[in-house]
């Protein structure tokens, strides 16, 4: 197409297709479905939803070059929009930043036309353009033509009059005087010079917006002189605006207080060894794992109840921070990165409550660096948000951990942008979290910078300005914060610099800020193959030693932890953790089915001291007493050879509430159940063993209680997904070839031509006899089709065999050779020769 298009399809049909794929590319939703044409593409790239979600993806200097082109002439040349930019003093920075705004702007169809005749599209001009109700970001007010319309000619002649300028005949003259005083830099300054100071000092605190002020019945002096001028412009009862001509000569020529053409510097920054780097974030892998791994080991034999709107309670919350010894905030960020991991869920039962799943077993047997991977790709890829728990909803009500509504589809790639930051920083460099999150408002300002609707008129006098948005409550820097404390704690930065294992964890294939999840996973897997090696090697002994603590002197094998958590209690935890017996410890083991000598051998065995004579002689005692009396159901009994215990338990006044009675010198009979009377006896100190109907003692070892099968949350989308090269390329065929059928030359047929963009219409024999004429002939057409939903469409095919009822073809359409009944052929026109 040769000359200056006039429309936005028109210039799209001249962009290559490679510079289609870079539109579809940065703008997925235009794919869905895949437009029929040019035309249409052009139409929904112009829909206010799109358009609303690609302001959004703007940085901030991009989204300040169509803030201006909002407020310019409508075409804008190029000199004009770097004038608002830069400013009458010029700004080198802006001028050599702006070639890069216009062609983003361009490549996303938010800007079309020649540099000389730049053109915003409609509906982007409509979103940023300012008004009462919509005020800019800009801080510009309305046009003197827009601020003065409706105003009667009257008023008009004499607002020019006294600006000095001569009367007109008519009011679109009269405004288009006063528009080019306002425009004239050295007429205005003028003008200016003979406004008293407190005039002044009221246009400059309207100057940076809201433009809006609030006046009087009876305005001030000062004020009436800047109305008498049309420096100020009524805009309703007690309301005055400044007009935006004015505006742009008191701020020298500039939309923008600050223009940003450069992102915020990520400093100070801080060096740190790289090696050390990477061993604090192996550290604190390690420790993740070992924090889930308690979770799972909490909830081994179930989990808190689910609440009837879903999640936990807070109570259950705070009793599962207080087992994993943190707060409430970062088990709430344990919880959710277990459940995006797919190790714990709801069972669904009845009763419904929280658990492991079957996944978490298979989870545990697998080796440390291989479990990290799971929980790294698990969280990077999550919507979930824990660090909104206990805020509240829409409705005011709190939000649950686990429950619904933590979903915050922005939050993937508000992680991957954030590592993606600290991964252009020198290995082993840490900067503030103030400057990443200023980098990242930068990238994607607030809400993609939209105007703030409602913000309230100045003040009487005009000198008070609305406040804007407070940046704290904006959800992505919200989510950004949490980012980096999150990745901290699960070790894929370490002292606030990003390791080589995070460096690789983000390190997908695709360059798109939601890579599939295959991709995740496979760098999760490449990342997990480099901490190995950096995570401390598990050991198979302990150190018992005499005050019966015994000393695990790193991470112990699995099975000996296991096995020592049953036998001792864990006193306290760090590089090393120290274990305590205690009679109930030891009586806890017996209750598992361990005898004494296997106690002492297993101690013998994994301990690279000799088992000191205190433990010994415990375990001895403990074991000496355990099973003397036996309890079973009744209500619930206890037998005991040794009368005189008995006796002794009969006269113990804290026996009291278990209401025993003697039914034999070698039997008590209790009101209780089994299970309370050994609680009650264990309590006093005893040491009983339940036994079966049979008299056979009973172990007392729970079984682990896990959910029926589940799958990992799926995370809730951000938008359409963003399509693949192959499906790009597919799409741009597609429209490509339905921009031929709808915009090829057609030979005249007998039938009337129909409408623009409607479908052809032939009657069957005349479909019939083009067909086998093209077939003949080697020939394009272009036809009407109707598929068996209903839908219609127009195709060009190059008919190979008509036969049957069918026409099997070459579609140029879809690039493929497929088969059509005639009968659902509308129509058909041959093409001018030149046409394919």
């Amino acid at each position: 197409m040769t000359g200056t298009p006039r429309t936005l399809a028109e210039e799209l049909r001249t962009r290559t297709d490679r510079g289609l794929v870079g539109l579809l590319r940065a703008r997925p939703d235009l794919l869905n479905p895949v437009p029929g044409d040019v035309t249409q593409l052009a139409t929904r790239a112009g829909t206010r939803a799109s358009v609303v979600r690609a302001v959004e993806r703007l940085d901030r200097f991009v989204l300040q070059t169509a803030e201006a082109l909002a407020v310019a002439p409508d075409p804008c040349p190029y000199d004009t929009l770097g004038a608002l930019m830069a400013g009458d003093a010029g700004d080198p920075a802006v001028a050599a930043e702006l070639p890069r705004a216009v062609a983003e702007l361009r490549a996303q169809a938010l800007v079309w036309g020649p540099d000389e005749r730049l053109r915003l599209v409609r509906t982007a001009r409509e979103l940023l353009t300012p008004s009462a109700a919509h005020p800019s970001p800009t801080g510009l007010g309305p046009t003197v033509a827009e601020a003065m319309a409706g105003m009667s000619p009257g008023l008009l002649q004499e607002i020019i009059a006294a600006a000095g300028l001569p009367t007109t005949h008519d009011p679109v003259t009269a405004v288009a005087s006063l528009t080019a005083l306002f425009s004239d830099r050295a007429r205005m300054a003028a003008l200016l010079d003979t406004a008293p100071a407190e005039s002044v000092a009221v246009l400059d605190k309207l100057l940076w917006g809201p433009p809006y002020g609030g006046v009087t019945d009876r305005p001030a002096p000062h004020l009436q002189w800047l109305l008498d001028r049309g420096l100020l412009i009524p805009a309703g009862a007690r309301n005055v605006v400044l007009p935006r001509e004015a505006a742009l000569h008191l701020r020298g020529g500039r939309a923008h207080r600050t223009p940003e053409p450069v992102p915020p510097a990520l400093s100070p920054a801080t060096e740190r060894d790289p090696q050390l780097v990477d061993n604090a974030a192996a550290n604190q892998a390690f420790t993740a794992l070992a924090t889930v791994e308690e979770l799972l080991k909490e909830w081994d034999l179930g989990g808190p109840a689910v609440l009837r709107a879903g999640g936990m309670s807070v109570r259950d919350l705070k009793r599962t921070a207080t087992a994993l010894d943190t707060t409430e905030q970062l088990a709430a960020f344990w919880l959710e990165l277990a459940y995006a991991a797919g190790l714990i869920a709801s069972d669904g039962e009845a009763d419904e409550r929280f658990a492991a799943t079957p996944a978490a077993e298979e989870w545990l047997q697998l080796p440390d660096h291989e479990r990290w991977a799971a929980l790294a790709a698990g969280w990077l890829a999550a919507t979930r948000a824990p660090g909104i728990v206990g805020t509240a909803d829409a409705k005011g009500r709190a939000l649950a951990a686990l429950g619904p509504h933590l979903d915050r589809s922005p939050a993937p790639e508000v992680r991957r942008r954030a590592l993606g930051l600290l991964a252009t920083l020198p290995p082993g460099t840490a900067v503030p979290a103030t400057a990443v999150l200023a980098r990242l408002q930068w990238e994607r300002p607030l809400r993609g910078g939209a105007p703030a609707a409602g913000q309230a008129p100045a003040a009487a006098d005009g000198a008070t300005a609305a406040p804007g948005a407070d940046p704290a409550d904006d959800l992505r820097s919200r989510l950004a914060h949490w980012t980096l404390t999150e990745a901290e704690l699960l070790g894929v930065t370490g002292r606030g610099a990003l390791s080589t294992h995070g460096r690789t964890l983000i390190d997908t294939a695709s360059d798109s800020a939601a890579p599939t999840p295959a991709e995740t996973t496979a760098a999760a897997t490449r990342a997990a193959a480099l901490l190995a090696p950096l995570l401390p090697e598990p050991v198979d002994h302990v150190l018992l030693q005499a005050d019966l603590t015994a000393v695990a002197p790193g991470p112990l094998r699995r099975p000996l932890a296991e096995a020592l958590g049953v036998l001792a209690d864990i006193e306290s935890k760090g590089g090393a953790t120290v274990y305590r017996f205690t009679p109930g410890s030891v009586r806890r083991a017996l209750d598992a089915g361990r005898s004494a000598a296997e106690l002492q051998e297993f101690l013998a065995t994994h301990s690279r001291t000799p088992v000191p004579q205190p433990l010994a002689y415990l375990i001895d005692d403990v074991a000496r007493k355990h099973g003397q009396l036996r309890i079973g159901a009744a209500a619930a009994y206890v037998r005991c050879d040794d009368d005189a215990l008995l006796s002794e338990i009969l006269a113990d006044r804290r026996a009291a509430a278990l209401r025993l009675r003697r039914l034999a010198p070698t039997v008590l009979a209790a009101q209780t159940s089994p299970d309370q009377l050994l609680d009650g006896l264990r309590a006093m100190g005893y040491a009983p063993a339940a036994e079966s109907a049979a008299g056979d003692v009973l172990i007392a070892r729970a079984d682990s209680y896990r959910t029926p099968p589940r799958t990992a949350p799926a995370p809730v989308p951000d938008g359409p997904p963003s399509p693949d090269p192959t499906l790009l390329a597919a799409a741009v065929r597609a429209i490509r070839a339905g921009d031929l059928a709808a915009t090829a030359e057609r030979k005249p047929v007998h039938a009337p031509a129909p409408s623009p963009g409607a479908l052809p219409r032939t009657t069957s024999a005349e479909t019939l006899a083009t067909m086998q004429a093209a077939v003949l002939t080697n020939s394009a057409l272009w036809i009407g089709y109707v598929n068996a939903d209903g839908a219609a469409s127009q195709r060009v095919i190059a008919p190979v065999r008509v036969e049957g009822g069918f026409v099997t073809a070459y579609d140029h359409t879809s690039d493929e050779v497929r088969t059509y009944p005639l009968h659902r052929i509308t129509g058909v026109a041959e093409l001018a020769d030149d046409s394919v």
